[in-house]
């Protein structure tokens, strides 16, 4: 209730302008020579809000989008793999787009080879079917690996190989040629999705020296890095690591925001002679087969041979486009880079800033810390003035109602969320045997985080976007007291509601209930009493909406339209009245005798 009732005098947030560059003297030097201002102006008007998860995906530049949207007008794009003009047309502009990806990581086609995929999650696995490991070999991952990487294991596990996750810091002993098992993956993120810790990406180099490989042989270890994170906001510069890694796993739409279907596997050349032949072959990716004999034979070029059916070329052209606009924008990922490390230590500092009055931090943040390096990505809690963890869910609801767009949960990241969280594996599965997992509303369990909030920056985030967050968390949580105001944390058959129960100076301004879970709350009109009863307050989180066939309830985060749906109460007539853009209004009886017996069926 308090958390709701504080709510009620925040206003949801305005599309904020950025600071001038002279703000704090944090940007003073990389804002884009003072053009962030006009950037946000004139590229990304959908800023509507607080936009914070650039990690999860960051925002498309209109230049890209209106671009693209011009050449479809005016040119066709066609299947690739007939023959007429429009089709080569577009082989060419895929070829094209093959070497502009490279140069953008820092490579050229003399090096690697570029296959695209649906998104980096099939690129990574993809690298694991292709990779020849041995059945007494080993598939390492860090723990810092996105979920992606760590479900490689199954994969591997199903070829006989032993699992090994790792601490990267034990990357050295577990490659060491001593200890040596066979040919063997190791697999690592550039960056973490969690906590935004940066791991060098010349490790490939490492053990490749470690071992002397030839041009004729490969060292016993191959080098899968998940860039997905890394590459939004640093640049790859893969021609300056050595040997470099064997795959590089990337996503456009989190270094672009667009296109959302296209992701790609960055292949070193030298190690395609290696390779282990794929078991599924697809359209395209055969020179000659036969129906009635099992023999086919696969196409020469790499890039042709795994790409199973046909690319997504509309995407492809799109990215032409992204790579236009970044590079006019911004001018170099080196110029992002530089924008992105000053907001987030910005961030960092703000954020570890905060206090109650009593001195306790209002948020635990989680690495930024020591001699390691993070990027653009921050993940914490917030506690209450007496050190106490707020549920993360609930902060995030009230965040998205200010108009602040973050992120709540584990992040697709198990290992690092058990690390800075302080969670163990059998704590896990003992919470999957109660039936909380991933994305539910179970925030705390025995007043102990299984998840954390986290933040993240992009090439356009503002100062002022930090500010406007900082100020949302001083308003709503500082000098917070959980145990004053979470009448329901305590024990039902021990809670006795009287007007002296709580002796504070108070004043109760207005009462919202929320009879829908996960839909809009309704104000109890002001100078009517309203039950109390010995679950809370009358009509309260009493229904949800299930889909047919369902034993879930629907929740906001996987259906956020929820949040259109109007509740409210007709006291006289003992209903509960839905209201939602689009649709009639709709009446359900809260009478018990009524409720017993009555279905309604509604597209609300």
């Amino acid at each position: 209730m308090e958390l709701q009732k504080r709510l009620l005098a925040q206003q949801p947030a305005t599309p904020p302008p950025s600071p001038p560059a002279s703000t704090n003297g944090i940007l003073s030097a990389s804002d884009y020579n003072g053009r962030l201002d006009e950037i946000r102006r004139t590229e990304y008007p959908q800023l509507k809000t607080v936009f914070l998860d650039h990690t999860g995906s960051t925002v498309c530049a209109a230049s890209h989008i209106q671009a693209f949207a011009a050449e479809l007008m005016t040119q066709i794009p066609a299947n690739p793999h007939s023959r007429h003009v429009e089709s080569q047309w577009t082989q060419a502009r895929i070829d094209h787009a093959r070497d502009r990806l490279l140069a953008f990581a820092g490579t050229s086609a003399e090096r690697y080879a570029v296959v695209f995929t649906a998104n980096a999650t099939a690129a990574i696995r993809l690298a694991a079917e292709i990779t020849p490991i041995e059945q007494h070999g080993e598939f390492c991952y860090t723990r810092e690996s996105h979920t992606s990487v760590v479900g490689v294991r199954s994969l591997a596990a199903d070829q006989g190989v032993h699992l090994r996750p790792i601490e990267f810091t034990d990357i050295g002993e577990v490659t060491a040629p001593a200890r040596c098992r066979g040919t063997s993956l190791l697999a690592y993120p550039a960056q973490c999705n969690f906590s935004g810790q940066r791991f060098p990406l010349n490790v490939a180099d490492t053990v490749s020296k470690l071992y002397g490989s030839t041009s004729d042989t490969h060292v016993p270890w191959w080098v899968l890095v998940d860039a997905a994170a890394y590459a939004a906001s640093s640049p790859l510069r893969l021609d300056a690591h050595g040997a470099g890694p064997d795959f590089v796993a990337m996503s456009m739409y989190k270094i672009f925001g667009a296109p959302t279907g296209l992701g790609a596997l960055l292949i070193r050349r030298s190690s395609v002679p290696f390779l282990r032949t794929k078991r599924y072959f697809g359209g395209g990716t055969v020179a000659g087969l036969t129906f009635d004999q099992p023999w086919q034979v696969y196409r020469s070029d790499i890039e042709a041979r795994l790409e199973d059916g046909t690319v997504n070329f509309h995407d492809i052209i799109s990215l032409h486009h992204a790579l236009d606009a970044h590079a006019n924008i911004y001018d170099s990922i080196d110029m992002v880079a530089r924008h992105a490390r000053a907001v987030t230590e910005y961030a960092v500092r703000e954020l570890r800033a905060l206090r109650h009055r009593n001195g306790r931090l209002v948020c635990e943040v989680y690495g930024h810390t020591g001699e390691s390096v993070f990027g653009p990505t921050v993940a914490f809690n917030v506690k209450d003035r007496a050190g106490r963890y707020i549920g993360y869910m609930e902060v995030e609801r009230l965040a998205v109602m200010a108009g602040i767009s973050l992120r709540a949960g584990r992040f697709c990241n198990p290992g690092a969320a058990q690390k800075w969280l302080c969670l163990s594996a059998p704590e896990l599965m003992k919470h999957a045997s109660l039936g909380y997992v991933c994305g539910d509303d179970h925030d705390l369990v025995d007043d102990k985080p299984v998840g954390a909030l986290r933040v993240s920056f992009g090439a356009m985030t503002s100062i002022e976007d930090i500010d406007q967050l900082v100020k949302f968390l001083l308003y709503q949580f500082r000098d917070y007291n959980m145990s004053e105001s979470a009448i329901s944390r305590l024990p039902i058959d021990t809670m006795e509601i009287s007007p002296t129960a709580l002796s504070v100076n108070a004043q109760v301004d207005k009462v919202i209930i929320y009879p829908i879970k996960s839909c809009h709350g309704w104000t109890v009109p002001s100078g009517t009493s309203w039950p109390v009863t010995r679950h809370g307050l009358k009509y309260d989180r009493v229904f949800v909406l299930m889909r047919e066939h369902s034993l879930l309830p629907m929740q906001q985060k996987q259906v956020p339209n929820m949040a259109l749906i109007r509740p409210r109460v007709d006291i006289d007539k003992s209903t509960l009245v839905l209201d939602a853009p689009g649709h009639e209004s709709l009446e359900i009886s809260l009478r018990p005798e009524d409720l017993k017996l009555e279905t309604t069926e509604t597209q609300v």
